[in-house]
């Protein structure tokens, strides 16, 4: 019988420096950096609506932003490193938690679900994966975040904190129950939430030290501004301002400057997102 293949592994031949870090900057909380940037959606908005007339009807934003982050990290795949042990690992899948209501309402429940997707995952791959865990979860919740969640919100608060202990020490030493890993939306390449259903601008939201998640990509409401073109005419243009949150242990400012100017070039052409990349770059051993 073959051997299963895992679902992640160790980077081994990382710069020193680098494997020395994570244990001078411990925890994720602590090795934040912030970075904020916009990009004009003319082009995106354009596609987004010839998606919708090809019959994806629930495309939005939110599956295009997914979309083009998967592309980013089959071109940057370092974005899909975690800390684990004090250690640099790598992912062979790309995980993507956002968190969601089942309804736009205040009373309405929240909760988070998880796609999994391959790094060469076309629009039209994302679209499917992210709806069938979005309907999936309004049209029936209680799925397994929620399942867990509940179990273990009953528990007395001092067994509780004991339990989260537990959790997190066993997942330090890479021994963390698949059912608890598969079920924690903190356990992810990166985390993502729109501000613009709420009307508001992106927020800087804090990494988790809690689980593997080293990116937080946010995007708020688009905003409109008025510039000069070319010929000196004055034209409106709406842009949308999106944030990262990012454990700066897995990979150097370098990297993530280049991966911040593909991002850049992947929105700007976002019709690429039909195919398949022409080629995925593994991560180095």
């Amino acid at each position: 019988m073959a051997k299963k293949e895992k679902e992640f592994r160790r980077v081994k031949t990382i710069p020193p420096m680098a494997a020395v870090v994570p244990f001078i900057m411990v925890n994720r909380t602590g090795s934040q950096n912030f970075i904020r940037d916009s990009f004009d959606v003319e082009k995106i908005e354009k596609y987004i609506r010839e998606k919708q007339a090809e019959g994806m009807t629930n495309m939005s934003m939110m599956h295009v932003m997914i979309a083009a982050y998967v592309r980013l990290v089959s071109q940057r795949p370092a974005l899909n490193r975690f800390i684990r042990g004090q250690r640099i690992w790598t992912r062979k899948h790309i995980e993507v938690s956002l968190s969601i209501k089942k309804e736009m309402a205040l009373e309405s429940p929240d909760t988070c679900v998880k796609a999994i997707l391959a790094p060469d995952a076309t629009m039209k791959e994302v679209y499917e994966a992210v709806n069938r865990e979005i309907v999936g979860y309004r049209e029936n919740p209680g799925g397994e975040f929620d399942s867990v969640a509940g179990f273990i919100r009953h528990f007395p608060a001092l067994f509780f904190k004991f339990f989260v202990w537990l959790m997190k020490t066993l997942d330090y030493f890479g021994l963390m129950p698949p059912l608890i890993a598969r079920a924690s939306p903190f356990h992810c390449s990166y985390f993502i939430t729109s501000m613009g259903s709420l009307g508001i601008p992106p927020i800087y939201h804090h990494l988790y030290d809690f689980g593997t998640c080293p990116v937080f990509f946010s995007f708020g409401t688009k905003r409109r501004t008025y510039e000069l073109d070319m010929d000196g005419s004055v034209k409106r243009k709406h842009y949308l301002d999106f944030t990262f949150v990012l454990d700066e242990r897995i990979c150097d400012g370098y990297y993530y400057a280049s991966a911040l100017r593909l991002l850049q070039q992947i929105v700007r052409d976002p019709w690429q997102l039909d195919k398949a990349p022409e080629t995925v770059i593994e991560d180095i051993k």
